[in-house]
């Protein structure tokens, strides 16, 4: 067991300043060594009470804290990164709490936000996923006040020309924010597919208010190859059933540069391609193929603009992961691209029905205001993880110099929707993936409960706080609200 100390104690190397900084505005509760706590695995201690050694799946450190009474807290690591960023998992009582984050072999405070804890004893855990860091010490700080003007966001789209339906989505969003979280659900064969019909079936015939598709074989590898996309049809037969569509679009890189599998060839390894050469002009072949690629994507998206659909559009995804070719060189030349698209498909296309979703998962590669209407987060928390991930809403909505609406744009477990009330992470809209995170691996006709149980599918869709698609207004006749 950890010895708590009053704040500003002697803590070894870096803790003492980073702890009066915590303490400065706020209250800290107590302050914890974690080299005096239970180390697992190739954790070790050492003699100033710091721990390193996360190396291998299940090296973890357990602190016990002492909680004078039940709220919200904030749990302040001082922390360094062995070889720069690093990630690891945080645990309260054996929930996830959130992701630790170090970015460099700086010391420096990392900290997890608004954990909800009752008066006592509780188990903070960090347990190793990248692994790498040196960690030395935890505070425990009362957490400010919960903000709730963030839930308070402009009805007016970036798109000065948006669609009279695009500015009726968005306004109905707006309105709903802070208040209801939609639902949603990828389901790459439409309205009724697989995915659709088991949550309905399993949770009394409600479905999903958003359909999540993909664009990605519209790309022109995918249509040289002879892939069959029905994106188009899909979604503006979901807009005719009352229903709400987002789009992605895993972009397949063109033909000259993939070295490996065509479908696959949003990979960076996949694909041999120097972006930064093609957005600086010393590629203009790699220019005129990738603008070949948003002329076909266009085509579509006019389709639907023509049959009055808006759509929630989310291009160039998951950016500062690495794990796709458009966030494959950095945030500058991803954000070259990003502002390209925006500016090519709202200009030379005209196409205004697109309410623009950012989800590049780091302040560093946000493009500005100017060409976002709402910051999306994919989160895959683990099985069964219902936590309502407060700490990553937060985070996000601190992207935005502005204010600007959170979304769960990719999710693996559903959240919780009494905790999301709870810890006021009222996620605009969440969009579960598709495939093991519905069904049955192999066996398509069946729920799988392994990542979300039947319960609480049933819970999350029959809540007062989740809107699904029968409970959408008709969006055609919205009111489009001042300013929007």
């Amino acid at each position: 067991m950890c010895i708590a100390l009053a704040a500003g104690a002697l803590l070894g190397a870096g803790g003492t300043a980073a702890m009066a900084r915590a303490g400065e505005a706020r209250e800290t509760v107590g302050v914890y060594l974690p080299g005096e706590g239970e180390l697992t695995g190739h954790v070790k201690a050492r003699s100033d009470g710091s721990v390193t050694g996360f190396k291998k799946d299940g090296d973890a450190c357990t602190v016990e804290v002492d909680i004078p009474e039940t709220g919200f807290f904030d749990l302040v690591f001082t922390v360094r990164g062995l070889g720069g960023y690093k990630e690891n998992y945080v645990w309260a009582d054996g929930e996830q709490a959130g992701t630790l984050v170090a970015h460099s072999e700086q010391t420096e405070e990392a900290a997890v936000r608004r954990v909800y804890l009752e008066k006592g004893s509780h188990r903070i855990t960090v347990s190793k996923y990248w692994g790498y860091i040196d960690w030395l010490s935890l505070a425990v700080v009362i957490s400010e006040p919960f903000d709730e003007s963030i839930f308070t966001v402009s009805p007016c789209l970036s798109d000065p020309e948006a669609s009279d339906n695009a500015r009726r989505l968005f306004s109905y969003l707006c309105d709903e924010y802070g208040r209801s979280i939609i639902s949603g659900q990828y389901c790459d064969t439409g309205a009724n597919g697989w995915e659709n019909l088991k949550i309905s079936e399993t949770n009394g015939g409600r479905y999903p208010a958003i359909l999540g598709l993909d664009m990605g074989y519209y790309s022109q590898t995918g249509v040289d190859h002879g892939a069959q996309c029905k994106t188009t049809e899909q979604a503006l037969a979901y807009w005719e059933k009352g229903g709400i569509v987002t789009l992605c679009w895993h972009w397949l890189a063109p033909e000259k540069y993939i070295s490996g599998t065509w479908y696959s060839a949003f990979r960076p390894e996949e694909c041999k391609m120097d972006l930064t050469a093609i957005m600086n002009g010393e590629d203009e072949e790699g220019m005129a193929l990738l603008k070949k690629d948003i002329a076909n994507v266009a085509a579509q998206l006019q389709v639907m603009q023509d049959a009055g659909l808006p759509v929630l559009w989310r291009p160039l995804h998951e950016a500062s992961g690495g794990w796709f070719w458009w966030g494959a060189e950095g945030p500058d030349t991803y954000k070259k691209l990003y502002i390209m698209l925006y500016d090519m498909l709202t200009g030379e296309y005209g196409l205004h029905n697109l309410i623009w979703v950012w989800n590049g998962q780091d302040a560093a590669w946000y493009p500005g205001d100017e060409y976002v209407d709402i910051i999306g987060m994919d989160i895959y928390a683990g099985e069964r993880v219902y936590t309502s991930q407060v700490d990553q809403f937060l985070l996000n909505h601190s992207y935005s110099p502005g204010n600007k609406m959170v979304v769960l744009s990719e999710n693996g477990t559903m959240i919780d929707p009494d905790l999301a009330v709870r810890d006021r992470a009222m996620w605009g809209y969440f969009c579960t993936w598709s495939g093991e995170f519905v069904l049955e691996d192999g066996v398509r006709k069946t729920y799988s409960e392994r990542y979300t149980d039947a319960g609480m599918l049933t819970k999350v869709y029959n809540s007062d706080i989740v809107i699904t698609r029968d409970e959408l207004p008709d969006l055609p006749t919205y009111p489009i609200k001042d300013g929007g």
